[in-house]
C-alpha cells in the first residue's frame, strides 16, 4: 500500500489517452469478420492471429505444418508491409500449435523467416484451432521512432 500514492500521481501524469485506430483491409471489411486484422494503439500494432490460409479464404492451405507455417508467416509479412513494418519490427509472437510434437517443424520455417535477435515468443499446444488449424500465430510490433 506505501506504494499506491505513487502509482496514483504516476497514472495521473499521463499525457491523454491512446490513439486507437483499427486497421482492415477492403477485403476483410467485405468478408465480415468478427475481428480486425490489426489494432493500432500509438506506436505498437497488435495484429490478430493467423491461421495457415490464404487471404480470406475459409479453409488452411494443404500441405501440413510446414506448409501451414509459410502461409502464416507470408499473411503476417503482408500485412505488416500495408501498415508500413516489416517482420523486422515484430517484437513478439504467441504461437498456439494443434499438436506441441510439431513444435520443431513449425519452428524451421520460422527462423526462415525471422533472424536474430529474434522477437521474443511464447508458444503452447491447443485443444482445437478455427478452421481445424495446426498452427496459429500473433504477432505485435513496434513502430520505429
Amino acid at each position: 500500500m506505501k506504494y499506491l500514492p505513487a502509482l496514483i500521481l504516476l497514472l495521473s501524469a499521463s499525457t491523454g489517452a491512446a490513439e486507437v485506430s483499427h486497421l482492415n483491409r477492403d477485403a476483410a471489411l467485405e468478408a465480415g469478420l468478427p475481428f480486425s486484422e490489426a489494432v493500432r494503439v500509438d506506436d505498437t500494432l497488435y495484429l490478430s492471429g493467423e491461421v495457415g490460409r490464404k487471404p480470406f479464404a475459409t479453409e488452411v492451405v494443404p500441405g501440413g505444418i510446414e506448409a501451414e507455417a509459410r502461409q502464416i508467416m507470408e499473411n503476417i509479412s503482408g500485412l505488416l508491409e500495408v501498415n508500413g513494418l516489416g517482420l523486422k519490427n515484430v517484437v513478439k509472437c504467441t504461437v498456439m500449435l494443434a499438436d506441441i510434437k510439431e513444435w520443431p517443424a513449425f519452428n524451421a520455417v520460422y527462423v526462415e523467416y525471422f533472424s536474430a535477435p529474434y522477437p521474443a515468443r511464447s508458444a503452447f499446444a491447443a485443444s482445437g484451432l478455427a478452421l481445424g488449424a495446426s498452427v496459429e500465430v500473433e504477432c505485435i510490433a513496434a513502430y520505429p521512432d
